[in-house]
């Protein structure tokens, strides 16, 4: 099995619900983002997944919450948009585009600092 893995980021403003602290007020973050996928096989070129491709479908991700109010996002209507909910978030539309048979999503990590972060491992 081979792992592939990116680091690229995002800056976008929330506020945590039911929070008892200084995060439940508006504030932002320059978020990290780690995605990690699996291949099971090597193409022609001996690639699992090309780097580029990898890197752009996660920034199209991206791109729906850079720069955005992420309470205000359909995906965190129902649930606080936390560091570990981000991290689901971006896992679920990523398995989506990315899981094909070979490559397959393994871990989404998101860093909200450069001390603190949450990932996502499905089940």
């Amino acid at each position: 099995m081979y792992y592939l893995t990116i680091h690229t980021q995002f800056a976008a403003a929330h506020n945590l619900i039911h929070y008892q602290g200084d995060c439940e007020n508006l504030h932002g973050h320059n978020w990290k983002v780690e995605v990690t996928v699996t291949a099971k096989e090597l193409d022609k070129a001996g690639l699992g997944i090309d780097f580029k491709v990898l890197k752009r479908e996660t920034n199209k991700q991206l791109d729906l919450l850079d720069h955005k109010y992420l309470n205000d996002l359909p995906a965190f209507r129902e649930s606080s948009p936390s560091s570990e909910n981000i991290a689901r978030f971006l896992y679920e539309q990523l398995q989506g585009v990315l899981n094909d048979g070979n490559v397959a999503v393994d871990k989404v990590t998101v860093w909200e600092s450069d001390y603190a972060c949450a990932s996502y491992v499905a089940d």
